[in-house]
């Protein structure tokens, strides 16, 4: 017997729950957003809006489906199969949190804001849930592929990235290392940390260093099998250089960092939560994932 298709709704805790969940009270709540030049109104309008997408996403999926759902905070623990169908509910950044716990299962964004959210990764309007399901399960949707980042740690450690990969002191103080750039001599260097990138992360933090920059690094596109690296305030000293800032990475290059600093971390699309530790003398590589995530795009 062939199991019909699970679909996992993946959504996040509203503002408005935060604050009831951190004032006790609606009243509070308002009186703390008072405070701050804001009302509750536009808050509660914002939530309506969430819940309302997560309720036309809920009746789209076929009645004969598997269901399952998912709050952000619980990513970490919670297990994906491999027929799922995902559907992500709300801003772009969710889909980014996402993607580090799929294998290839396809995504559908909807966007409940599109009047605040870009709609880069979450693309649809929930309306069109129940069309888009069914393009999917007979694979007429189009589908983007978007290139993965990932680290791995010579301890067998790995995690992997939709937007950029951050290696260096959870302080974003001095972090000291070893950097080996393909085709390069090794380069000891002292610096508020290191960051690769993919093509989709080429519209968020990769592009601030480059306009920070001035310069003229060409950064990839999303679904190029490229990534763009940076090191962010390299230090000149006698032991350390700065000849070794940036650069783009290959599908089959890696970056090789040496740890040579206690208490660096490792982490993702700005999950600082979620992250790895890493001392001195471990070995981490940062390259190209060979999973991509594959985004409904119409």
């Amino acid at each position: 017997m062939v199991l019909a298709p699970r679909a996992v709704l993946v959504h996040r805790r509203t503002e408005l729950d935060e604050l009831i969940d951190r004032h006790g009270t609606r009243g509070q709540a308002e009186f703390f957003l008072r405070t701050r030049g804001r009302s509750l109104a536009e808050v509660q309008h914002r939530h309506d809006a969430c819940v309302d997408a997560l309720r036309q996403a809920s009746r789209a999926i076929p009645v004969d489906w598997r269901r399952g759902s998912v709050d952000r905070a619980d990513l970490d623990r919670f297990l994906f199969d491999p027929d799922d169908v995902v559907i992500v509910v709300g801003q772009d950044g969710l889909v980014a949190n996402t993607a580090k716990y799929l294998a290839g299962q396809p995504v559908l964004g909807l966007n409940p804001e599109p009047d605040r959210n870009p709609g880069v990764l979450v693309k649809f309007d929930p309306e069109q849930s129940g069309r888009l399901l069914k393009a999917i399960v007979s694979g007429r949707a189009a589908i983007e592929k978007r290139t993965l980042v990932r680290a791995d740690v010579d301890d067998g450690q790995q995690l992997v990235a939709l937007n950029e990969i951050y290696l260096g002191h959870p302080s974003h103080q001095s972090a000291r290392y070893r950097l080996i750039e393909p085709g390069s001599e090794p380069e000891r260097q002292s610096s508020s940390g290191v960051i690769v990138g993919t093509g989709t992360g080429a519209t968020g933090w990769c592009a601030s260093i480059v306009r920070g920059r001035r310069n003229r690094l060409n950064l990839p596109s999303p679904d190029a099998r490229t990534l763009a690296w940076f090191v962010r305030e390299a230090w000149p000293s006698p032991a350390t250089g700065t000849t070794h800032t940036e650069g783009l990475l290959a599908a089959e290059e890696h970056l090789t960092i040496d740890v040579e600093s206690d208490g660096l971390v490792i982490f993702g699309d700005g999950l600082e939560g979620d992250r790895l530790a890493v001392n001195w003398g471990q070995e981490i590589t940062l390259g190209v994932d060979s999973q991509t995530l594959r985004l409904v795009s119409r």
